[in-house]
């Protein structure tokens, strides 16, 4: 069975999550919220690469629970993510982040990029930061 998204702490304190082509549903997606609550109640610092070349659209109540999920979850993110790097390809979802954000402001620092060899080169230095 296809996952929406595929969260590997294999590099930890880089954390890449892969979003698959499945659409969500909102169970998946607040499986998926409760895994990234359980990353930042580790208490331990990190950076995040979020992989969505091959995201789908979020539906726009899935985009609202992501923004009231940032503003329940800022202290931590502000505390413990060291940084955010975006992989997105398709317009469409770089105009979804720019929609969650000014619905709900990143607390950690964060950059877009078009590849995954950008994301990890920026995320990393944020970690030695």
């Amino acid at each position: 069975m296809a996952t929406y998204a595929q969260i590997d702490t294999s590099q930890f304190p880089l954390v890449v999550i892969t979003f698959m082509e499945k659409t969500s549903s909102d169970e998946d997606f607040e499986r998926y919220l409760s895994e990234m609550k359980d990353l930042y109640e580790a208490r331990k610092n990190l950076a995040i690469i979020f992989d969505a070349r091959n995201a789908p659209l979020p539906s726009l109540k899935q985009q609202q629970k992501q923004a009231a999920w940032l503003r329940r979850n800022n202290d931590l993110l502000n505390e413990f993510c060291a940084g955010t790097a975006y992989v997105i390809t398709k317009g469409t979802v770089r105009m979804i982040l720019r929609v969650i954000f000014s619905i709900t402001p990143q607390a950690a620092p964060y950059k877009v990029c078009s590849n995954m060899n950008d994301a990890e080169e920026w995320a990393r230095a944020q970690l030695s930061a």
